[in-house]
């Protein structure tokens, strides 16, 4: 049904194309997740969790929505929302930082997407610039949150005890390995930092992806005091 084209992005688990609707000509994004990296009980359970949690979610303009999946021999496929306008890390990094009024409509929409999923019980665990991708190239284009991946459902008062997530927006609970729903919003307190300053709040000096960005330019938020 589908014809898979370029490729977008790339992940741990799985490899994102541009995929076609054969019938329709529509342009959809595929997440294809190879079943050779599949290789125990809880990776597979993994990728069903993950479909299970975008098709749970109800439709909202910000969250990036699941409109099919498929399986072949080698790899099941997510065919999901295409958005064409690139990742919030990217357009942080292209323009060094965001300005306080620029940078709070971008934290509102990511504190409706954490609320809209706590809300329905679902723990993302993965708040990062990577995982937003704007609609399209236009300035004011919707900001979209994806890759559900290490996203779980949770009851309230429930605790977690596995180590996810990027460890620069990782809260310390998650490290202390007793952790709930809150450690989405303090990722997203991270990202705002990183939005008004163009680096993040911790870090050494080992390699960061704003690293060489942030060496060009000296107007960001002094972390001396860090």
């Amino acid at each position: 049904r589908y014809d898979l084209g370029q490729e977008l992005g790339r992940g741990e688990f799985g490899v994102t194309y541009l995929c076609t609707d054969k019938a329709t000509g529509e342009l959809f994004a595929c997440k294809s997740i190879s079943k050779k990296k599949l290789r125990t009980v809880v990776d597979i359970e993994d990728v069903r969790r993950e479909v299970e949690i975008m098709r749970h979610l109800p439709t909202h303009p910000n969250i990036v929505s699941l409109n099919d999946t498929y399986e072949d021999e080698g790899a099941v496929h997510l065919v999901m929302e295409l958005s064409e306008g690139g990742e919030l890390f990217d357009r942080i990094v292209a323009r060094g930082h965001y300005t306080e009024r620029a940078a709070a409509m971008v934290i509102r929409t990511i504190v409706e997407v954490v609320q809209n999923c706590h809300k329905h019980g679902v723990m993302h665990r993965d708040l990062k610039p990577e995982n937003f991708l704007f609609a399209n190239k236009k300035e004011n284009a919707p900001l979209k949150a994806i890759d559900f991946g290490l996203s779980v459902f949770f009851k309230p008062g429930e605790r977690f005890t596995e180590i996810v997530g990027s460890p620069y927006y990782m809260a310390p609970e998650v490290l202390k390995r007793n952790y709930g729903p809150e450690v989405d919003v303090w990722s997203a307190g991270v990202i705002l930092y990183i939005l008004l300053c163009g680096i993040p709040p911790f870090w050494s000096g080992s390699f960061f992806p704003w690293k060489a960005a942030e060496e060009q330019r000296h107007d960001g938020c002094s972390l001396d005091a860090v």
